[in-house]
């Protein structure tokens, strides 16, 4: 690991005046000479890899007395970014109305890493794409753009097949996005003009011709929450992995239902493991409103969620498997008692 500055933030304003005073070149190796750490777990791990380099480390964890909030009123959930992932997911409120989420994030990590991970470093984390995380490797757009994509003609088993591009083929490693992406969760940024929402659907961007720009934050700002419309008791986060704890998902779904007389009212349906970006299947979620739910209509719906999928060498079982693990969470969240 390379020297580095530390500093501790003492309010939000503070905070953000420093990361903008950060250098931006749309590259990672230099993105910025000033990173925020929360919990670190993903930050470290990639300065230890020499991948982040930061000269200045600003600590914001003096901001969690006003940003760990876990708070269910008026029919919404809010959380603040800096709320730790094990906390949310033991809230006994968000188990109950929101059991996607707190699955999802018992799920995501370690008891040790979910106690030290905060909700809005966890949104954020990078990928874990081999040829990202190896310096050794010349051969990333993520990290060194221009340079081409070493995995798309290397192994690439653990790779996306939705939302990728002839420049990368990176997958999103998260949990906790893709329950957020599929319950319309809105995101709280905090920035040198104050504060603004945007839809969590719009944080993260496919890789496109620039994946080293992986959201549409600017300079300055901080993830300060996040806010969940509505309650949704009939949700579930299926995970399947190469072992059975503490491991990156090969595909994942998470699901949530309205079920009225037997009718699904709404529904919908997030991927994770197999895309480069929080993903919302939108075209399956149409196929299920209004209708009476049964394996026909459960497999159609995961068969529709992979419309557009595209398989490489090594991660083409991706795409069968992820139907799988949709009609699965389907069945799941559809025979729940609620």
């Amino acid at each position: 690991m390379r020297a580095f500055a530390y500093q501790r933030a003492t309010d939000a304003s503070a905070a953000v005046q420093a990361l903008a005073t950060a250098a931006i070149d749309n590259n990672p190796l230099t993105e910025s000479r000033i990173q925020p750490l929360a919990g670190g777990t993903t930050l470290i791990d990639l300065m230890k890899l020499d991948v982040m380099r930061p000269s200045t480390v600003i600590d914001i964890n003096p901001l969690a007395s006003s940003w760990s909030e876990i708070n269910l009123e008026g029919g919404n959930l809010r959380l603040g970014a800096l709320a730790r992932m094990s906390d949310v997911a033991d809230n006994r409120e968000v188990q109950y109305n929101y059991p996607v989420i707190a699955d999802a994030l018992k799920l995501a990590a370690s008891p040790q890493l979910r106690n030290m991970a905060s909700l809005g470093g966890n949104v954020l984390q990078r990928t874990r794409c081999t040829y990202f995380r190896d310096v050794s490797y010349e051969n990333c757009n993520k990290r060194n753009p221009g340079s081409g994509c070493a995995a798309l003609q290397g192994f690439n088993r653990s790779h996306a097949v939705l939302g990728t591009s002839d420049q990368c083929i990176a997958t999103y490693p998260g949990d906790f996005a893709q329950a957020l992406i599929a319950l319309d969760a809105s995101v709280e940024i905090t920035g040198k003009s104050g504060i603004r929402n945007l839809p969590f659907s719009q944080l993260h961007k496919p890789p496109g011709n620039s994946p080293q720009i992986e959201t549409t934050l600017a300079a300055g700002e901080l993830i300060s929450g996040f806010t969940i419309p509505g309650r949704w008791p009939r949700s579930v986060y299926l995970k399947a992995r190469d072992r059975q704890s503490y491991e990156f998902a090969l595909a994942s779904a998470a699901i949530a239902l309205n079920v009225q007389d037997g009718i699904v009212r709404d529904a919908r349906v997030a991927l994770g493991g197999v895309a480069t970006v929080p993903w919302r299947a939108r075209q399956a979620e149409a196929l299920i409103k209004g209708q009476t739910f049964d394996d026909d209509l459960a497999q159609r719906v995961a068969e529709a969620a992979f419309t557009g999928a595209k398989g490489t060498r090594h991660n083409a079982f991706k795409i069968a498997l992820g139907k799988r693990v949709v009609a699965r969470a389907l069945h799941q969240a559809a025979m729940m008692e609620v």
